[in-house]
């Protein structure tokens, strides 16, 4: 369907990032929420406190969505067998009729140009940034910014609530940026915006330093007081803004990489399964070990 086209790649994935900013939007709804015990009364429990409950309901309302969403898929995505449509690709060439297996995959680095690799390697850099902050960002609000203990109190636990809200701000930024994208990059070029996107997610990391170090000066982290007001607007600041740069993250690199890699002729599809392993090795690097 996109027939090779950089624009519709990058308008593509703009509504791919546009629908999950909205299904992000309603999940951290749904974890920002505390009274879902009240709703889903059989979940509290003598060894389920309150938090535990909200917990496990949105475990149930997650399962329940996405039990009804893989049906809508399997009952609206209708496949054609391989087998039955052999033929019409018997004329084309090889690379478009087979699948791209782990081999097939790591043969075409050999004809990798510079900008490919320089692609590559940015987006990989890119998401060895985005990996922790996705992995810790609400329990850096409930410790850092709130104070709280992990292991009991309700501190930590409105923390991560009020963490759940900023990452609902930050998909609100997601999907607007979404629907801005093409005109961005139509205007200033991809790898302009690209760039400036990957800016501004450093000078939020670096903001998330530097609140950490402010909260820590006041003094009532760990001594079972709220943060002051301008401490969580800020942290509630950071998680939004940071809402920019995730949408480009999360569209163009596919768009550039298809740009560059479709005039080889190696298929969109494996340019795709390229791009891929440039996140993947990162998640690996980046993800903690759990002992």
């Amino acid at each position: 369907m996109l027939g090779n086209d950089a624009r519709r790649t990058r308008v593509a994935n703009a509504y791919f990032s546009l629908f999950m900013a909205v299904g992000n939007i309603l999940g951290y709804a749904t974890g920002s929420y505390s009274g879902w015990y009240k709703i889903f009364k059989f979940t509290l429990t003598p060894a389920c406190s309150i938090s535990c409950a909200n917990l496990k309901s949105a475990f149930f309302l997650d399962v329940a969505f996405i039990a009804v969403t893989t049906y809508l898929s399997i009952v609206s995505a209708h496949e054609v067998p391989l087998s039955s449509n052999g033929a019409v690709h018997a004329g084309e060439g090889a690379g478009e009729t087979e699948e791209a297996f782990m081999w097939e995959l790591f043969g075409t680095f050999k004809y990798f140009s510079m900008p490919i690799w320089i692609v590559l390697s940015v987006t990989a850099l890119t998401w060895i940034g985005w990996f922790p902050f996705i992995l810790f960002d609400t329990d850096w609000m409930g410790r850092e910014i709130y104070g709280g203990d992990p292991n009991g109190g309700l501190i930590y636990d409105n923390g991560v609530r009020m963490g759940a809200l900023g990452l609902l701000l930050n998909s609100v930024v997601l999907g607007v940026t979404s629907l801005l994208m093409e005109r961005l990059c139509r205007k200033r070029g991809a790898g302009f915006v690209w760039g400036i996107s990957n800016i501004f997610m450093a000078l939020c990391f670096i903001a998330m330093l530097v609140l950490t170090y402010a909260a820590n000066s006041i003094g009532y982290v760990n001594k079972g007081q709220p943060p002051p007001t301008g401490i969580v607007i800020a942290a509630l600041a950071i998680f939004t803004i940071l809402g920019f740069p995730l949408a480009i993250t999360y569209s163009v690199p596919y768009a550039l990489i298809s740009t560059h890699i479709e005039p080889l002729g190696l298929g969109q599809g494996l340019s795709m399964g390229v791009l891929n392993l440039a996140i993947v090795v990162p998640q690996t690097l980046a993800s903690p070990k759990v002992s």
